[in-house]
């Protein structure tokens, strides 16, 4: 496969968009179609299969695949002859994501973005899965192998990948066929409990391994849980994992607001794109929690994520905006780690040695080329013992280090932000 282009490719038909995420794909050379009524005719005319590629504009696996297939001449072109190829906008049309992602949850077991999705001309969903990567790896096919073989199959024998189609509609038919009305037993809710605590994490909190999720829903069920028992069980499970949540590398110690997901099964790497939604799930999780048990922490934590919303979120029209990516100048997380030398030049005198201590920043580094990502795993008595002071001269000399290591960052390229206001994620914010 030849190289990808070195220079801008001309704009294509989603340079009249109104999305940030299908605008960042307006000169790629991929023939896209936005989602409507001219695309999908277009696939009945021809008798193309249809690539639909959804994801949104802060995501980071959507910008590698851009840049690895996307971008690329060569693939561009199998592409273009294959299919009819339409972008969309995960946040604008929230209905066509939740459609095609019970689709190639039922392909491949899992879902996520950017999601990758082959159509008939009659939107049957055939084919499909996330991240492709540009050659075989990760147990993936390579993408241009997929589009060869998928558009081959098409021309020889349509009627293979009709039927595929036809059996998976009928087969997610089928499971939305359940009726999920009545009321709650307190076997179901007991059944729920149970479900809970055996995917939790008594480690480091949380549910399942790396990837983790939040998962903010649950913990307030789990507190919900603690109100009908009066058991301690539910409320540990909580609060444990509101902890580590707090003290890991996806919370932002500096502005406050959670990233993504967590990387790992610590909490300690995110994909560090913030999402209004994600906090707006959170901050009432934070707060009950405090509310049960007045931890200061969570009190904290849900005031904090309340002022990054306020202060970074709030467009020119005084509505929130959805997210923030987590690419910066082409690299994740760029904007929010740190590196010793830059802790040291940052802050005078105790306080740079004292702040690598405080939030984990060592001379390896725990995310790329030698930066970390700041995070709190030590308790605050054990590091100001190690450093031969006090609990409250250590809060305090740290506390002026945040504001000053914020100051700085704002000095830096800051993440992209999509201003589209979705009337749901406000209405969660709100």
């Amino acid at each position: 496969m030849s190289s990808s282009a070195a220079t801008p490719h001309r704009a294509n038909r989603l340079a009249q968009s109104t999305s940030p995420y299908l605008l960042q794909h307006a000169h790629n050379p991929v023939d896209w179609h936005p989602w409507g009524a001219e695309a999908l005719q277009l696939a009945r005319e021809q008798n193309k299969p249809i690539f639909l590629s959804i994801g949104y504009s802060a995501c980071h696996w959507c910008h590698v695949m851009e840049r690895e297939s996307f971008e690329h001449e060569g693939i561009a072109r199998l592409m273009n002859e294959y299919f009819v190829n339409i972008k969309v906008d995960r946040e604008e049309r929230p209905d066509l994501d939740e459609i095609y992602m019970k689709a190639v949850q039922a392909i491949s077991g899992s879902g996520g973005w950017p999601m990758s999705v082959w159509l008939t001309p009659d939107l049957r969903p055939f084919f499909g899965g996330t991240y492709f990567p540009p050659a075989p790896r990760y147990g993936k096919p390579s993408f241009p192998q997929l589009v060869q073989w998928i558009g081959e199959t098409w021309r020889r024998d349509p009627d293979k990948l009709h039927k595929q189609g036809a059996d998976l509609t009928s087969h997610i038919a089928k499971e939305e066929a359940v009726d999920t009305r009545g009321e709650i037993s307190k076997q179901a809710l007991d059944q729920s409990l149970a479900m809970l605590a055996a995917n939790y994490d008594p480690s480091y909190g949380g549910f399942g391994g790396a990837p983790k999720f939040p998962h903010a829903m649950d913990i307030r069920i789990l507190l919900r849980h603690h109100r009908r028992l009066g058991a301690a069980q539910p409320l540990g499970m909580a609060t444990h994992t509101l902890e580590r949540m707090a003290r890991g590398g996806i919370y932002d110690h500096l502005a406050g607001g959670f990233h993504r997901y967590s990387t790992d099964e610590r909490w300690l790497i995110p994909h560090f794109e913030k999402m209004l939604y994600d906090n707006a799930l959170l901050v009432p999780a934070y707060v009950e929690a405090w509310l049960v048990t007045r931890e200061p922490l969570f009190r904290t934590v849900a005031s904090e994520c309340c002022d990054w919303v306020l202060a970074e979120m709030v467009t020119a029209q005084g509505a929130f905006a959805s997210t923030l990516d987590a690419d910066t100048e082409g690299e994740e997380g760029r904007y929010y780690v740190w590196t010793p030398e830059q802790l040291s030049q940052a802050l005078p005198g105790r306080a740079g040695a004292w702040a690598q201590e405080w939030w984990g920043v060592t001379p390896t580094g725990n995310f790329e080329h030698g930066t970390s990502a700041l995070w709190r795993d030590e308790e605050e008595a054990d590091v100001a013992k190690r450093l031969g002071t006090d609990v409250e001269t250590l809060r305090s000399e740290m506390e002026g280090a945040r504001r000053r290591l914020l100051a700085l960052r704002a000095t830096r390229v800051p993440p992209g932000k999509d201003d589209k206001v979705l009337v749901a994620w406000n209405g969660l914010m709100i």
